[in-house]
């Protein structure tokens, strides 16, 4: 999805929850690779499903918005070779590193359990998935995609991706945003 597209979808979507989600999600998805003690982002996908799409854009959105955190290590359920993280590097994670778990179906046993392991090492744990309640249960935060199916869980990763890329504003922002709006008629 170009720039484009995504500023039409983002306008047709102003002011809907669904926006205001990606966006708070995404805040938190860069608030926990650029703190102070971060030490990165891994992104894993279930056993059906590869997030190797979100993880070129997250990429791509690192290098535009210079924030190299961003660019994630993408775990793979069968490693392509020996240099390649595979499922035991997820349950190593630790404290400092950030795991991204994408699932638009059911997670599994076998990555329930290593997010889970990776939580107890310290590691934070955001999950952007369908509705399944026990990886809900492990993440720090969770962003739920009422429709699984293309393109709702396509859309989300493209618009998390591209919240993640953009400069936070200010408290000093919102604060000259909110005195300058028009008063809101409560009658």
């Amino acid at each position: 999805m170009d720039a484009t597209s995504l500023s039409e979808v983002r306008e047709a979507l102003a002011g809907s929850e669904l926006l205001a989600a990606t966006r708070s999600f995404a805040g938190s998805l860069r608030g926990a690779v650029t703190r102070r003690t971060a030490r990165g982002l891994l992104l894993v996908g279930t056993a059906e499903y590869e997030p190797w799409h979100l993880a070129a854009h997250l990429d791509d959105e690192a290098a535009w918005s210079a924030v190299p955190q961003l660019s994630p290590l993408l775990i793979r359920r069968q490693p392509a070779g020996p240099q390649q993280p595979g499922p035991d590097r997820l349950a190593a994670a630790g404290r400092g590193e950030t795991v991204l778990v994408v699932s638009p179906g059911a997670a599994g046993e076998a990555l329930l359990a290593r997010v889970s392991d990776a939580r107890r090492g310290g590691a934070v744990v955001l999950a952007l998935e369908a509705g399944d309640r026990e990886l809900g249960e492990l993440a720090h935060e969770r962003l739920t995609v009422d429709e699984p199916a293309e393109p709702g869980f396509d859309l989300v990763q493209h618009l998390v991706s591209a919240a993640a890329g953009e400069r936070p504003r200010s408290r000093l922002a919102r604060l000259v945003r909110q005195f300058t709006a028009e008063p809101v008629n409560r009658w």
